[in-house]
């Protein structure tokens, strides 16, 4: 077996002891020279961002093995430790850095666990809303005629009813065709198909638009002389150049989509108190906010606010770092 040496034997090491190829180094290099790249490194609050994002994300899926406390389980909670100030207030019990609630669940462990679940709905219902809105968009803008315009008639409808509507009738129609489920058990779906069936619209007619656009220019004209399948010509030749404008939808409509969860849980539509989100331990906190218990609401509020922002900025700076007319 030949040796492999130099530049050979460090392209080697750099892919974990598999031979770069030519491609990979040349992917590698574009992908560094390019100008989304520069645009995000040379900006330190997008980069700022991305950090808190990324940190959010990493904490929530890790939270059964960096969280001090298990808030879920009930053999280790007790009300006498409840309502304890955080670690630097005098009082407190130094094992609960962020204090506790009313029910003694650690806050800190409550706030990884709810980020989880906010994330969770967040990224379930933008998934959920952008392959309803990509198909409808796709085939709305490629068919045209009735179709099209049943599709944006529906749309234009879609947008008169607000998250928390929807939620409410979602939540009537589920406990009305299943008795036998309980909330609790429900409450999570029905905040993704809450949540997802309000935010389809945008994508559905900004992907329309652009298929009105690319169905027109001569690759699809071609692909269709040839006899391909109109269904190939819209996943393969049309999805992948309308992809942009989604994935800048898609980033800001995470956000949103947390906020929504957190004013529904706040509400009392949303996630229950026994698995709480962000949104929940807000509510939770209100009850006690004006008896000096500040800490249940206040520490919660500013971990939403924190994941949103950083999510807001991270899609701002995408939806500039897309745009052609901005470089």
């Amino acid at each position: 077996m030949p040796q492999v040496t130099g530049e050979e034997g460090r392209a080697v090491a750099a892919a974990g002891g598999r031979p770069q190829t030519l491609d990979d180094r040349r992917f590698v290099s574009r992908a560094l020279d390019s100008d989304i790249y520069h645009s995000f490194k040379s900006s330190k609050v997008v980069m700022l961002a991305a950090l808190v994002s990324l940190l959010f994300i990493v904490a929530a899926a890790f939270a059964p093995w960096i969280a001090p406390h298990d808030p879920f389980d009930l053999a280790t909670l007790s009300l006498l430790d409840s309502l304890n100030p955080p670690a630097w207030v005098e009082g407190s019990n130094p094992s609960y850095l962020l204090g506790t609630d009313d029910q003694g669940r650690d806050l800190l462990s409550g706030i990884l666990y709810g980020a989880r679940i906010s994330l969770a709905v967040g990224f379930a219902s933008v998934i959920l809303a952008a392959g309803i809105g990509i198909t409808l968009g796709l085939i709305a803008g490629y068919v045209g005629g009735t179709f099209d315009s049943v599709i944006m008639r529906i749309a234009d409808v879609q947008l008169t009813f607000p998250a928390i509507l929807i939620a409410l009738l979602i939540d009537g129609v589920v406990h009305g065709l299943y008795p036998n489920v309980t909330r609790n058990d429900s409450a999570f779906w029905v905040l993704v198909l809450s949540i997802g069936l309000s935010f389809w619209v945008q994508y559905a007619r900004t992907v329309r638009g652009s298929t009105l656009v690319e169905r027109n220019k001569e690759y699809v004209q071609a692909a269709r002389v040839i006899g391909v399948h109109p269904i190939v010509i819209m996943t393969r030749h049309i999805l992948p150049n309308v992809m942009g404008p989604v994935l800048v939808i898609a980033t800001i409509n995470l956000a949103l989509a947390i906020i929504t969860e957190a004013t529904l849980s706040f509400l009392g539509v949303g996630i229950p108190s026994t698995q709480p989100s962000l949104g929940t331990l807000i509510r939770i906190g209100q009850d006690f906010l004006f008896s000096g218990e500040w800490w249940i609401t206040i520490f919660p509020g500013v971990a939403l606010a924190a994941l949103v922002l950083a999510v807001n900025l991270v899609g701002d700076w995408l939806r500039d770092a897309l745009n052609p007319k901005l470089r």
